[in-house]
């Protein structure tokens, strides 16, 4: 680097001004008080592609070479400045659209997710220093755990586990986004609402009944969550063959989403076809039923949410209703305290079913060697996530609980 910069590169963690084409600030970091816990130097230039371009071909020219994809990250877990939750949100973080997203992947870049398991994994591990204990050191007069006991010890970190994995539903939505198709038969205003709530005209509107024929798609950020709406065909006995595959995409939309809103025109009565699409969208699961044109006198006596895509009337009540739908609101004053990763999940999954047998052998009188092999089982899917767990860490803490060889 000093024979790319010409000078030497100064006090770490200084930031000095020279000249690569251009002026530059140049910071050294040393090891371990950098990004990746090595000697590190940062470059801070003007953005122009030229300029950057000449400065990467510069070092390269000088013996550096490219980093490869995720470089940095991995050799700051490598070196235990991040853990691998940490290193997964990093990518999230990269990754993210919203401010939502990037606040919770933020939230996790700082160990969020190793503070919500630690404590459920202190109580783990207390729980095997218990029976270790017990097994292994009876001529020192340390009582076995009774059965209930054990159980007043376990329904803590059981109950924790099952909420983490189960917070996957909601952090999935978050890390990754939600599809929420519009549908609704010909002529109730799918479009305009569609528009409405995208706050732009995307999609052709006219009074011609089945004026759209394929699915019309776009992205938008609702409360911080990526959601895609999905404007689709009316569904109807098809008049040609265009309309005809025009729904059956529609069908398929909404097989695929992760919320249907149904619509239904408030100015006229429930229609067979009304009642057939409320029919599919109840069967297939989670939905809201919206009812258009609520400028108009009302004809219909259906429960839903009253809107009017002409007026925007009831619009900001069908955003919070979507949101609420999705898990949003129930976030509350724990919005960072769920996952957004399937790997974290399913560890999470792995440690709740192993507990789940933890229960059955205690109801079946197991002796606790048995018990032991159990508790180990759910203990390993948490050290994938915070790090793992030495025989020396039970040890210390046995001999740190228990007043033994005194």
């Amino acid at each position: 680097m000093e024979r790319v910069l010409g000078a030497a590169l100064g006090a770490p963690r200084v930031a000095t001004l020279r000249k690569l084409l251009d002026p530059v600030l140049v910071t050294y970091f040393a090891a371990p008080n950098s990004y990746t816990g090595e000697d590190v130097v940062e470059i801070s230039c003007h953005g122009a592609p030229v300029i950057l371009r000449h400065i990467v071909e510069q070092c390269v020219g000088a013996g550096a070479r490219l980093a490869n994809p995720g470089e940095f990250t991995l050799r700051a877990m490598v070196h235990g400045r991040l853990d691998l939750p940490q290193a997964e949100a990093v990518r999230d973080l990269i990754n993210a659209t919203t401010l939502y997203q990037a606040r919770v992947a933020a939230r996790q870049v700082e160990g969020s997710v190793a503070q919500i398991v630690r404590p459920v994994k202190e109580q783990l591990l207390e729980l095997i220093a218990l029976l270790e204990a017990g097994i292994d050191f009876a001529e020192d007069d340390i009582s076995v755990a009774p059965d209930a006991e054990i159980l007043r010890r376990l329904e803590p970190i059981a109950r924790e586990t099952d909420r983490l994995a189960r917070s996957f539903d909601y952090g999935r939505l978050v890390h990754s986004g939600v599809t929420l198709a519009i549908v609704g038969r010909p002529n109730v205003g799918k479009s305009s609402l569609f528009n409405r709530l995208l706050d732009q005209d995307r999609a052709i509107v006219t009074e011609i009944p089945g004026t759209t024929r394929d699915l019309v798609a776009e992205t938008a950020s609702l409360g911080g969550v990526p959601v895609r709406f999905v404007d689709t065909a009316g569904i109807r006995e098809g008049q040609d063959q265009v309309e005809v595959l025009g729904i059956e995409r529609t069908l398929q939309a909404m097989a695929d989403a992760d919320l249907t809103m149904v619509v239904v025109d408030g100015s006229v009565g429930l229609t067979a076809e009304d009642q057939q699409i409320l029919a599919r969208a109840e069967a297939q699961g989670r939905h809201l039923i919206v009812v258009n044109k609520a400028d108009l006198p009302l004809a219909v006596d259906l429960a839903g949410i009253r809107v009017s895509a002409k007026t925007g009337e009831g619009i900001e009540s069908l955003r919070e209703a979507v949101l609420t739908a999705i898990g949003h609101a129930a976030a509350g004053e724990h919005e960072f305290a769920f996952i957004t990763s399937l790997r974290q999940a399913e560890l999470f999954r792995a440690t709740a079913e192993a507990l789940v047998h933890v229960r059955e052998a205690v109801a079946s009188k197991i002796p606790h060697e048995m018990l032991l092999l159990d508790l180990y089982e759910a203990l390993w899917p948490l050290d994938a996530v915070t790090g793992a767990t030495t025989a020396d860490d039970i040890l210390n803490r046995i001999f740190s609980t228990f007043c033994i060889g005194k």
